[in-house]
Formats: C-alpha cells, sequence, structure tokens
C-alpha cells in the first residue's frame, strides 16, 4: 500500500520526559508505515531549549506562523529542582507560554469520551469544552522578593511621559510582590475566538472572571465579552438558538457540577489551567483530552493537555515497565494531520485522521487499556498494557478496520 503524500509540512515540536518516547513510539508504529510524514521539525526538549537559549522556542512559533499547523509534545516547564538536574542557564520559561503569545491564540480543550469510563460527576452526559485565554496573566508575570520594610507601588507612563502611581503595599517587613498585565487587542480576540467557536460547533459558552473583587482588571474581560457579544453575535446566536452566560468564576464552579455538560466554558489563562485539568480528571484522566491552540490569523497548534509524566520517564530510564497513556498525544497527531488535510484538501489525510482516532477508542472499549483508564473502567475483565503495548494494539486494531 503507497503512503498518502502530504504537500505541506506540519511543524513539528517534540518534547521532554516520558511524553517524548511515546512521541517517537507513535511516529513508528501509527503514523511512519501510512504517511509520508512531511514536518519541519524542531526540538523544543529542555537540553536544547538550554542550549539555544530558547531560540528555538521561537523558531518553532515562527514556523507555525508560516505553515499554519503544528503538533506539539509535552514540555518540561522548569523550576528550581529542574535548574539543577539539567544544568540550566536560566529558568526558561514555560514553553507553551511563549508559543501562545506568539501566536496570540485561544486554547479549546475537551474531554476524549469512550464508552467504559464514565464521569466522576453522575450527571454529566456530554462534554464540557472549555476554552481558555492564552495570554498574559501570571503566565507573563513579573516578580520581585522583597527584602524588608518599603513602598511597592505601581507605575505607568504613558508615552508623553506622563505617571500614573498607586500604592500597592506598605511593609513592614519581607515579603513578594507580582505584577501582570493583558492587552485588549489580546481580550478582543479571545472573546471572538469564543464566541465564534460557539456558533461553530452550536454550543452555549459560559464566560466567568472575578470582577466583583478585581473592578478594574478583570471587569475589563467582562466588558470586552459582553461588547462584542452585543454587536457582533447575538443575532447569530439567537438564530442559531445557542447562550451567551456571564457569571463569576466561583458561581461558574458551582453551576458547572450541576449541569449536564455540552457546553463551552471560557476561562482566563490561569482559571482555564486549572479548570480543565479538573474537567479532564472528572471525565476520566488527563491523558484523555483534546487540546487545540486557535489563533485569530486561522493558524493551530495541537498538543496533549497534560506533562511530560515524569515519574513514569524515570522507571523508564531504570528499564523498569511503564503503563502510560499516550491517547491524548496520539489525538494531537490526529488533530493536526486532519487539520493540515482540511487545509491542503487532502481527503486521505483526513480520512487517515479520523481512522486512527477511532481505533484508538475501539481498542480501549475492547478492554485493552493503560492502567490509569483500568483503574476508573466500568469494563470488566481488562487487560492493561504497558505503553509500547498499547500503542501496537492501536495498530493491530487499526489495520483490522
Amino acid at each position: 500500500m503507497s503512503k498518502i503524500v502530504m504537500t505541506t509540512p506540519l511543524v513539528e515540536m517534540d518534547g521532554d520526559e516520558m511524553t517524548r518516547i511515546l512521541w517517537q513510539m507513535i511516529k513508528d508504529e501509527l503514523l511512519l508505515p501510512y504517511i509520508d510524514l512531511n514536518t519541519e521539525y524542531y526540538d523544543l526538549g529542555l537540553e536544547h531549549r538550554n542550549e539555544t537559549d530558547d531560540q528555538v522556542t521561537i523558531d518553532s512559533a515562527n514556523a507555525t506562523l508560516k505553515y499554519g499547523v503544528a503538533v506539539k509534545c509535552a514540555t518540561i516547564t522548569p523550576n528550581a529542582a529542574r535548574m539543577d538536574e539539567y544544568k540550566l542557564k536560566k529558568m526558561w520559561k514555560s514553553p507553551n507560554g511563549t508559543i501562545r503569545a506568539m501566536l496570540d491564540g485561544t486554547v479549546f480543550r475537551a474531554p476524549i469520551l469512550v464508552k467504559g469510563i464514565d464521569p466522576c460527576v453522575r450527571n454529566w452526559e456530554k462534554p464540557i469544552t472549555l476554552a481558555r485565554h492564552a495570554y498574559g496573566d501570571v503566565y507573563k508575570n513579573v516578580e520581585i522578593e522583597v527584602p524588608g520594610p518599603g513602598k511597592a507601588e505601581l507605575v505607568f507612563t504613558d508615552a508623553s511621559g506622563k505617571e500614573v502611581r498607586e500604592t500597592i503595599h506598605e511593609f513592614t517587613g519581607a515579603g513578594i510582590i507580582q505584577g501582570m498585565h493583558n492587552t485588549e487587542k489580546s481580550i478582543e480576540s479571545f472573546a471572538r475566538a469564543c464566541l465564534k467557536y460557539a456558533c461553530d460547533t452550536k454550543q452555549d459558552i459560559w464566560f466567568a472572571t472575578k470582577d466583583t473583587i478585581s473592578k478594574k482588571y478583570d471587569h475589563k474581560f467582562k466588558d470586552i465579552f459582553g461588547d462584542i457579544y452585543e454587536t457582533e453575535f447575538k443575532d447569530k446566536f439567537n438564530e442559531l438558538g445557542i447562550e451567551y452566560f456571564y457569571t463569576l468564576i466561583d458561581d461558574a464552579v458551582a453551576r458547572v457540577m450541576k449541569s449536564k455538560g455540552g457546553f463551552i466554558w471560557a476561562c482566563k489563562n490561569y482559571d482555564g489551567d486549572v479548570m480543565s485539568d479538573m474537567v479532564s480528571s472528572a471525565f476520566g484522566s488527563l491523558a484523555m483530552m483534546t487540546s487545540v491552540l486557535v489563533s485569530p490569523k486561522g493558524v493551530y497548534e495541537y498538543e496533549a493537555a497534560h506533562g511530560t509524566v515524569q515519574r513514569h520517564y524515570y522507571k523508564h530510564l531504570k528499564g523498569e515497565e511503564t503503563s502510560t497513556n499516550s491517547v491524548a498525544t496520539i489525538f494531537a497527531w490526529t488533530g493536526a494531520l486532519r487539520k493540515r488535510g482540511e487545509l491542503d484538501g487532502n481527503k486521505e489525510l483526513v480520512e487517515f485522521a479520523d481512522k486512527l482516532e477511532k481505533a484508538t477508542l475501539a481498542t480501549i472499549e475492547s478492554g485493552k487499556m493503560t492502567k490509569d483508564l483500568a483503574l476508573i473502567t466500568s469494563l470488566k475483565d481488562v487487560t492493561v498494557l504497558n505503553s509500547a503495548d498499547f500503542i501496537k494494539a492501536i495498530r493491530a486494531t487499526f489495520d483490522s478496520i
């Protein structure tokens, strides 16, 4: 059988630890035997980011803007322990944060539903899609350790040199300060992306902030969302019979637990980061969630919505067997390949992506799965497979359908 030909490259961003191992397994077993894989490769492993002073991350984002579609492996965001472990020049920022800022996109995350894996929340009947703002806030913050008594001020100097000052706190002892920002342009892009996605998928959309406490910062998000909805989307929403709903983030958390699902929940950057993990875990597993960054420029970056599975990687290095769930990483590849196929008019590539997703879910539903799913499945007499054998089982299913 001849391989599927790709006319335009995907941007491929390799990553770290156990997900890097799975990345190569997926390519070897599930992609390269069937596709003449055409990618522009960037190694975003922490060691290479350190060697290039993180220039490789910037280069990969620019390549994504050029080619329109990227697929990304999970990567390490270093902390103090990683500084020592990898002998880093500095504590490099999150590559996801850098890429999201350059693409100015919105992250949409949704659980991958499979028979036999039932949500922890009994009344959730449909997927809940998290729409996460992908710029600013704590991910682009500036921090200061306060050594002792003194006054902390927030200062803005406009183009003419005029200053606006607000006292943050009069310190009587040591402490910490954090400064955050966002831009109206980015918030507007976020609002339009969310509201358009709701129209495209014909789903209600919730948006939540804490504007009662953050009366300028969070309130600005609320105002921009409301204005864009009223002026650009209200008529379309009414035509489709869908709803835009604003509430406080704490109210949204309470409401979502009693909902049936089937809507989009739009959140600021940090809220979306935390709530997407809660939703994915409650639906079954952090490894059972799709994640795509959608840029207003029409650029797409697909990734797994979980970390690098550090504990399994250390076991792997010792030669011990692991049973790591690769579904989210497989679906990152299928999402990117499908979008590449759609943009290029490559029907074979789209059909391949659809078939691989079907084979992945069918493998689990047949009772063959990784340990994390075996612990929570309602299926009986399941077979727990190690990391490599699970991927091989998916290939066998793919070849049989």
